[in-house]
């Protein structure tokens, strides 16, 4: 049997630390006067004595080592139960949401996917919004945690790759995980500062410049305005476009600059192709806008870069609606959020390093059709694949597409039309935000979705953002019994 102790420890720490970040917000509408200060009072009690209450009931477990199961329980678990907390302010505040939509809210926050469920978010308690913005920032960095901790070990999807460099980087710099993830901390806070400081340099307000940091670099996208970043244009699009990129690109190879290997971040194959794949599609954006539609070449250029990078990233900010770009580049923007951004990251979705390495593996078998009798090894940044992260790889693909056609055929058994079922399947398992069509499209939202269809899309936040394989394990027998 598994001894749940030790994953209900360390839940309930988070737990209680996520009631105690209740109280900025609650500061906030205390200041405010408008009546909203004791929303963030009751659910701050609330979740920090059940967190600690669990932790305290917990803590004769033995920590000193998980299993393979409770590794499983514990990355899945964190991500099911900390947005129950989290959709409590929604509940009970002015958005006086349904348990349906703040869990709903919540879970798009903490996963940073981005879709919304509340309008008229001009006119809502600035707590509330500052809270959908410290939901995401938190997802964030417990994501590049899990990236870098959880997923090599598991081997989940090509992962383990990236095992060595998680604890020992490049150079061996930090042998210890635990130093890593404390520069890590720093590096996160520290961009998340540059990003709130350029904001306000550019003109944007305190409380606006707060919250799209946090959203920024999260790579989460929840925004204060209903025009999303629409609210902004100019110089503004350049410096978000800029700090998303910053968030998407490996953190661990931040911790190598600061340590003083200056060129870790563009000697990484991942951040070189991640830069070439926005480079060329915001160039054949800009072309298409110029060409097809009477933009500037500036604009045309501001527009595709800005909103090129929100989608890849995942990030789901938008500043116009693309939709109305046309077939073509409409298509774009919907494989530009399959692509997604460097593991290791906040960004989402499949990650570059798995098309890098599914094409590394296409060009062995096409280099051993010519020939035959050749040894033909699949390389990745210079190093050997071995058969077991190939077919990792290849797994994980062939799970996506899956995942994508069961959640799509579930959505349209809600009675959701084609674009948006298939469309809101790929946003979610990608953790993108926005979809496609008139619905939950870069203009629309998802609020007039019946509650069948959010709980679906709550699941595929859920599946994606933990990379499908940690759910999907936890669905089989031979998982229970080990």
């Amino acid at each position: 049997m598994i001894d749940i102790r030790p994953i209900g420890y360390v839940i309930g720490l988070l737990v209680a630390v996520l009631g105690l970040t209740m109280l900025l917000p609650m500061a906030i509408d205390l200041i405010d006067g408008r009546g909203q200060g004791h929303v963030f009072a009751i659910s701050a009690l609330l979740t920090f004595f059940v967190g600690a209450l669990t932790a305290l009931a917990c803590q004769t477990g033995n920590r000193e080592g998980l299993t393979l199961q409770q590794t499983f329980l514990l990355a899945s678990g964190v991500w099911i139960i900390l947005p129950l907390f989290g959709a409590i302010p929604f509940m009970i505040g002015a958005t006086d949401a349904s348990f349906t939509d703040a869990y709903f809210e919540a879970m798009s926050g903490m996963t940073t996917t981005g879709s919304t469920v509340f309008t008229g978010l001009d006119a809502l308690p600035r707590g509330l919004l500052l809270w959908r913005g410290i939901l995401q920032w938190l997802g964030g960095i417990g994501i590049i945690v899990v990236a870098m901790v959880f997923l090599p070990e598991l081997r989940v999807g090509g992962m383990q790759v990236f095992k060595s460099e998680a604890f020992e980087t490049m150079g061996k710099i930090l042998p210890r995980a635990t130093a890593i993830a404390g520069q890590i901390s720093v590096i996160y806070v520290g961009l998340t500062v540059a990003c709130m400081l350029t904001y306000l340099a550019l003109g944007m307000g305190a409380f606006d410049a707060c919250v799209h940091a946090l959203t920024t670099i999260s790579t989460g996208g929840f925004s204060t305005h209903d025009a999303s970043f629409g609210a902004f244009s100019g110089k503004m699009e350049y410096a978000a476009s800029a700090y998303m990129i910053l968030a998407a690109l490996p953190f661990v190879r931040y911790v190598q600059l600061l340590n003083g290997n200056r060129r870790a971040v563009f000697q990484d194959t991942q951040v070189r192709g991640f830069l070439w794949v926005i480079g060329t599609l915001t160039l054949v954006s800009s072309v298409a806008l110029v060409m097809l539609f009477p933009h500037h070449w500036e604009q045309a250029l501001r527009e595709s870069l800005f909103n090129i990078v929100s989608v890849i990233s995942g990030t789901g900010y938008a500043s116009v609606d693309y939709m109305k770009w046309g077939p073509f580049l409409v298509t774009i923007f919907f494989f530009v959020g399959l692509i997604g951004g460097c593991a290791g990251s906040t960004a989402c979705s499949v990650k570059i390093f798995r098309y890098q390495i599914l094409f590394a593996c296409i060009r062995a078998r096409i280099r051993a059709i010519h020939a035959p009798h050749a040894v033909v090894v699949p390389r990745y940044d210079g190093r050997p694949l071995s058969e077991e992260v190939l077919g990792s790889v290849i797994s994980f693909f062939v799970f996506f597409v899956v995942s994508v056609g069961v959640f799509a055929v579930a959505l349209a058994l809600t009675r959701l039309d084609f674009v948006t079922a298939i469309s809101g399947a790929a946003t979610a398992l990608a953790n993108i935000g926005p979809g496609l069509g008139d619905i939950i499209g870069p203009a629309g939202n998802f609020s007039t979705l019946n509650d069948p269809a959010k709980w679906i899309l709550s699941v595929g936040m859920l599946v994606g953002r933990l990379e499908l394989m940690v759910v999907y394990a936890m669905l089989t027998v031979r998982f229970w019994r080990a």
